[in-house]
């Protein structure tokens, strides 16, 4: 595959997993107005699970290169955030919520961990 084709896929993956994150945190913050990132961790958590899920398709099956750059690379980091997550408890920090800030920050790593590990592990019982 050249460089160009993986590029485009990527950009075409990326572009489309960054305008549904965009719109599913932005719904999901207007639903819980509270001032914890809702939006943001259940981006992430349930991009985290997408990524184990299309990881273990791609382990498990003979789809091909590209659709690991599509949907593994372009559209689930489009879809996930660490960058925001992180200014996002950076933010609760400053602003003296330090016990919600270490909340977001170790809940978010662990759950994504685990959503990854727990999506993988799915499509391993049913493809491996």
């Amino acid at each position: 595959m050249t460089g160009l084709l993986a590029a485009v896929l990527v950009g075409v993956g990326g572009g489309l997993g960054a305008a549904v994150r965009f719109w599913a945190a932005d719904t999901i913050k207007a639903r819980r107005p509270d001032g914890f990132p809702w939006g943001t961790w259940i981006v992430n958590a349930l991009g985290a699970l997408l990524i184990g899920l299309v990881t273990g398709w791609l382990a498990f099956s003979d789809a091909g290169e590209h659709w690991h750059l599509l949907l593994a690379i372009g559209v689930c980091g489009g879809f996930t955030t660490f960058s925001t997550a992180i200014v996002e408890t950076v933010t609760m920090m400053r602003g003296g919520r330090h016990a919600a800030a270490v909340g977001h920050a170790l809940s978010t790593l662990a759950v994504s961990w685990a959503a990854v590990v727990a999506g993988f592990a799915l499509m391993a019982a049913l493809l491996g």
